[in-house]
């Protein structure tokens, strides 16, 4: 009842701060116009996606129920539901906030900000509010712990058709956009005469609203649902509801600690605007750390006794902390990672990519150091419980950090916004100093989301091996060794239809952009409008046809390698999967990041500023990142995740 009530508190929350961005004026008859364009884009991408979900999930349905109990298969739905829902809410705020914040700005910088974060908020705590409001009630009507792994299941599948659907979607318009508007037409980014734009802006939301929401929505349910599993293994009830508990503490740290986001008015440079906001938003995030910090040594010291799991929890948040700074310092444009990169530009565009590449992978040293500390650490405080803990841990604050990270595309459509409705210079800089402090945050979230994924994927793989009852495995096996090289195979093979689906889709934008140019006389002279519909159907038609094959390889692979090798060999295949799809999801993400705050600070006057050299070698670079950051890297998340959900759903068979 604990985790219900405060699953309900934060939905609560959600609809107060829903409210708050609803009474702020949309501002122009323009504005309003473009906003709906982008609303009514987003809502038939994910009509679309929810339809083939749904025949997805009734099929699923009737296997669980087969495998496990009708309770099982029930609460596979309600899981597929509530992550389902969540992602619907809170992209239907953030499609309503993006013109408010543009209006906003207009007058004043500090009601931008706020808008733009209470927006992200709104997404954050119906993310939490939901994830343990519905693992709260499957686990009052069933004390089954397949049944509680079934709801985990059910979120798995919202991630992998939001997540890989949605990077495809938005990369493909993003990129076609770019190839035919910024190279080849000259005119700016978000243009209203070209007509990729609202599928470029529609794209930021289903990508990094409703995708980055499923995606972590995933991760919070699957380490409560890992740890309550494993809890009860090894001591009992107490650690089975103790990880419901923690969820609770960290619901109303998080909520404390958005009140103090209050920022003060700024009038001053760019960089002014831009450093005042990162310092507001980190003060929420700092203050909900450290009360969710001593909220838990409370709890952990009245209800257990034992500070043992506690010190694993902190692990786990300051693994996650550090990966935030890390992502940071190699994605935000006043360091010399991304100014690096910039200054390569002026070699040309092959000297760009290269150094983008290589930050990138001398990106993956924090994160994974600091996974490798934690998952050692915690095992010494609490044995594969305490790594499950450390996962908790790292999402304890989520509330927060998804309300900061899903600030990054709603400023991101506000700038958009202030160009195409003419909102004058001075708005359009206050916008794109907020949209500049966005792509670090997005970078950051991104960093976060890979990190908690690759803790949860650790939860599950002790899990499996819990359910499967293996208790070693030998690297000198040869199916093991077999199950490794195949599991490392699978982030190269996703990444790479993920890509190409990316490629695909924007080959047909630009195709679609370059006969509207051609065809629609007076397009190019503003006398005329272009046909928007026509980009986002594109754009959704390819993200549909190209996400099915991953997740078809993400579920058939575990269960071919199982039911022909064994347990062994899949326990190999979960590691492979892991250690490589989280090396290179960080690449990714950290390389593509870079390369977008390269062209943002060369477009904020450096090295010549837009329209130099430079600037055009940085876009081909951001060009190249941006199914990197968007498709490729934060879709492996759902990969390392979801391979061994699939293991120990499935593990009776093999066993």
């Amino acid at each position: 009842m604990v985790a219900v009530v405060a699953g309900v508190v934060g939905l609560l929350y959600a609809r107060y701060l829903s409210a708050y961005v609803m009474r702020q004026p949309e501002g122009t008859p323009l504005m309003v116009e473009i906003s709906s364009a982008i609303r009514q884009g987003a809502r038939a991408f994910l009509r679309r996606e929810f339809w083939s979900l749904t025949l997805f999930a009734i099929v699923m349905f009737f296997i669980l129920w087969w495998m496990i109990s009708l309770g099982g298969g029930l609460a596979y739905v309600f899981g597929t539901f509530t992550s389902a829902l969540a992602a619907h809410l809170g992209m239907s705020i953030a499609t309503r906030a993006n013109a408010r914040t543009a209006h906003a700005a207009i007058s004043s910088y500090a009601t931008a900000l706020k808008t733009a974060y209470s927006s992200g908020g709104v997404m954050g705590f119906y993310v939490v509010g939901l994830g343990l409001l519905g693992l709260g009630l499957v686990y009052l009507f069933s004390g089954n712990e397949k049944v509680w792994l079934s709801y985990a299941f059910g979120a798995s599948s919202v991630a992998l058709f939001l997540r890989v659907g949605g990077g495809i979607f938005t990369k493909s318009a993003d990129v076609g956009a770019d190839l035919v508007g910024k190279v080849e037409a000259g005119i700016p980014e978000d243009d209203p005469r070209n007509p990729a734009t609202i599928a470029d802006n529609v794209g930021d939301n289903v990508g990094d609203i409703a995708g980055m929401g499923s995606d972590l929505f995933e991760s919070y349910v699957s380490a409560i649902a890992a740890s309550m599993v494993l809890g009860g293994a090894a001591f009992g009830i107490q650690r089975v509801l103790l990880p419901m508990y923690l969820a609770a503490v960290g619901i109303v740290s998080s909520i404390i600690g958005t009140l103090f986001v209050r920022p003060p008015e700024v009038t001053g440079s760019f960089e002014a605007q831009a450093s005042q906001a990162r310092r507001s938003m980190n003060t929420g995030l700092y203050v909900s750390n450290i009360l969710a910090v001593v909220g838990a040594l409370l709890l952990v010291w009245l209800y257990l006794g034992d500070l043992r799991i506690f010190w694993a929890l902190v692990l786990g948040l300051a693994c996650g902390t550090g990966i935030g700074i890390g992502t940071e310092y190699f994605t935000t444009a006043e360091k010399a990672p991304v100014i690096g990169i910039a200054r390569a530009s002026e070699s040309g565009p092959a000297t760009l990519l290269i150094e983008g590449l290589a930050v990138g992978m001398m990106s993956n040293i924090p994160p994974v150091l600091l996974v490798a500390v934690a998952t050692v650490g915690s095992f010494q405080f609490g044995g594969l419980y305490g790594i499950a803990i450390a996962a908790m841990g790292m999402l304890i604050t989520l509330g927060t950090v998804l309300a900061i990270d899903c600030y990054g595309p709603i400023v991101d459509n506000a700038a958009g916004i202030a160009e195409m409705a003419g909102l004058g210079q001075e708005v359009r800089e206050r916008c794109e100093a907020l949209d500049s402090v966005g792509n670090t945050t997005a970078a950051v979230g991104k960093g976060f989301a890979i990190g908690s994924a690759a803790l949860a994927s650790l939860a599950w793989l002790a899990t499996y091996f819990k359910v499967a009852h293996v208790e070693s495995v030998s690297l000198t096996d040869v199916d093991v060794m077999a199950g490794l090289f195949i599991g490392s195979l699978l982030p190269f093979v996703f990444s790479a239809l993920a890509m190409r689906g990316v490629g695909a889709g924007a080959f047909e934008m630009v195709a679609e952009v370059r006969r509207q140019f051609k065809e629609i006389p007076g397009l190019m002279e503003g006398t005329a409008k272009p046909d928007y519909v026509s980009c986002v159907d594109i754009a959704t038609r390819r993200a549909l046809r190209s996400m099915l094959l991953p997740g078809m390889i993400v579920i058939v692979a575990p269960v071919a390698l199982g039911l022909f090798l064994g347990v062994e060999s899949l326990a190999g295949l979960l590691m492979g999967a892991l250690l490589t799809g989280f090396c290179m999801a960080v690449f990714m993400s950290n390389a593509g990041g870079a390369w977008d705050n390269a062209k943002k600070y060369i477009e904020a006057g450096h090295l010549g500023g837009k329209g130099s050299d430079a600037h055009k070698a940085a876009v081909i670079g951001d060009t190249v990142g941006d199914p990197f950051k968007d498709t490729a890297g934060p879709s492996l998340n759902i990969l390392i995740k979801l391979v061994g959900k699939v293991a120990v759903i499935f593990a009776p068979l093999f066993v």
